[in-house]
């Protein structure tokens, strides 16, 4: 087992690695940027370095100071969570060459499966099922308008690298198909550095439903159930929940196999996720995350397996925690992402001081955060504050308990995405779990109408609570009391100045 793991990321993931770090007796080390210097997860390591900007190219993209951060702490391999530096190749062959593990898949593995076209083509021939379309990039709008007419309107044109559904544009007929190549081309190369662009079937109104899957280092690999992530906006999920509500056993042996076996035919090693989509009683294959995904935590307490523990364990050497027949499926839970967005201005980012701050609990709750009292949620990154889980024995329990954890999630200073979540805890299309990856656009308006009435509610609520936080120079000191006695009595961790 390694000694140290530096944590090659920031907020509520390089907290939840970290306390995987402290269960299994290993120290973490964190990295920060000015915006990061009063955060909690640098207060929680073991020990916390400085490395740049608030610019994420400047800092936690910043491959040769994080390496070099590595080498200077001892570190023995480098956990990258999700986004920044995750999916990026280039990592993984620098972490080979200065011999440090990264805990996650090889570089080649990682380059493959983040080319579309790649991916496609290898799960294909693995056998895996695809969605009909091109399996190589377009070179002209008459190559795509030929296949097109080949597989039918209407399709959708996508950037072979990336992902988040970036540039993603749909196209009913040929008169618009010069456009949308256009389009996705020009945001392509600027978000990715690469123009390619690849056209594929627009399957309508899918589900979005991905398989958790493991592999070791010694040949053995499973899958640990699956994800229904079919609330959605502008491709970004917003709710997530295990199991599916259409899943039967049947179909997680069908799917569970295609997972398992598109991670073996590319010789995968640690935790990723293979996303398909679902429609009509078929699934194609979508894509392959190579990390850990934001909505593990659904998974880890339907399942009971400590997702980023088996992580690090895999890297480290040790086989696989279970076999395939060990993986069984209890309760049903259900994830809200907690962001600092605005639902009635079209979910824009809405950064600032959290001036007053209480997370929900009881039973079968769970919170995975980075914020506290008085903290100042940057405009550098993305705008998750945190996200709450729940467990219930069914669905029904589960919307339930969501439902009553909402409403007693405070978060005051800046607008966030709970109302939306209220919202559709009580949608009746929800309810009835008719899911879709539209179901936002559909449901629009009966979705803002609701958003607006919590948002009346909580304002009222809202007014009565200002008195019960206390006024801002003694939170300020609270906060820093709060934060002195994390860092010097919990951990004794030394930060960087």
């Amino acid at each position: 087992m390694f000694k140290k793991v530096l944590v090659a990321n920031r907020g509520e993931i390089a907290i939840r690695i970290m306390r995987a770090c402290r269960e299994l007796d290993v120290k973490s080390i964190a990295v920060y940027s000015d915006a990061d210097k009063n955060s909690l997860f640098a207060k929680y390591a073991d020990e916390a370095y400085h490395i740049g900007e608030s610019i994420p190219a400047k800092s936690y993209l910043n491959i040769e100071k994080i390496i070099d951060v590595a080498e200077k702490s001892g570190a023995e391999a480098i956990h990258p969570g999700y986004g920044f530096l995750a999916e990026n190749p280039l990592l993984g062959e620098e972490c080979e060459k200065h011999g440090i593990k990264l805990i996650g898949p090889k570089g080649q593995v990682i380059k493959d499966m983040g080319s579309k076209i790649t991916s496609k083509t290898l799960m294909k021939k693995a056998g895996v099922p695809v969605v009909p379309g091109a399996s190589k990039g377009i070179s002209s709008a008459d190559e795509a308008i030929s296949m097109a007419e080949a597989i039918g309107y209407p399709v959708i044109v996508k950037a072979s690298a990336g992902g988040g559904g970036i540039g993603m544009r749909t196209v009913y007929e040929e008169d618009e198909m010069m456009r949308a190549i256009e389009s996705t081309q020009s945001v392509a190369a600027s978000a990715f550095g690469d123009s390619t662009v690849y056209v594929e079937k627009y399957i309508e109104e899918p589900r979005h439903i991905e398989f958790q899957v493991l592999a070791d280092e010694h040949g053995n690999t499973i899958h640990v159930a699956d994800r229904e992530c079919s609330i959605q906006r502008r491709h970004q999920k917003l709710i997530e929940e295990a199991p599916s509500p259409i899943m039967t056993d049947e179909l997680r042996n069908k799917m569970g196999s295609a997972a398992v076996k598109a991670a073996s035919a590319v010789g995968y090693t640690n935790a990723g996720t293979v996303e398909f989509i679902y429609s009509d009683g078929q699934f194609y294959f979508l894509e392959m995350n190579t990390r850990i995904q934001v909505e593990h935590p659904i998974t880890e307490i339907v399942t009971g397996i400590d997702l980023v523990k088996e992580q690090i364990k895999i890297a480290s050497g040790r086989e696989l925690c279970c076999a395939q027949e060990d993986i069984s499926v209890r309760g049903h839970a259900i994830e809200c992402r907690i962001n600092a967005e605005d639902p009635l201005n079209n979910f824009a980012p809405n950064p600032g001081k959290i001036t007053g701050y209480r997370s929900p609990g009881g039973h079968g709750v769970r919170v995975d955060s980075g914020v506290y009292m008085n903290y100042s949620i940057p405009p550098f990154y993305d705008s998750m504050i945190s996200k709450l889980i729940v467990l219930g024995r069914t669905r029904n329990e589960a919307i339930a308990r969501m439902r009553r954890a909402l409403s007693e999630y405070i978060i005051l200073g800046v607008k966030t995405t709970i109302p939306f979540h209220k919202a559709m805890m009580t949608n009746s299309h929800f309810k009835k779990a008719e899911l879709h990856t539209h179901f936002v656009d559909e449901h629009k308006k009966e979705i803002i109408a609701n958003v607006e009435k919590v948002v009346q509610a909580d304002k009222e609520m809202e007014n009565r609570l200002k008195s019960t936080f206390l006024p801002s120079k003694k939170v300020a000191a609270v906060s820093a009391a709060v934060s002195s006695y994390m860092a010097n009595s919990i951990n004794n961790n030394t930060l960087e100045r």
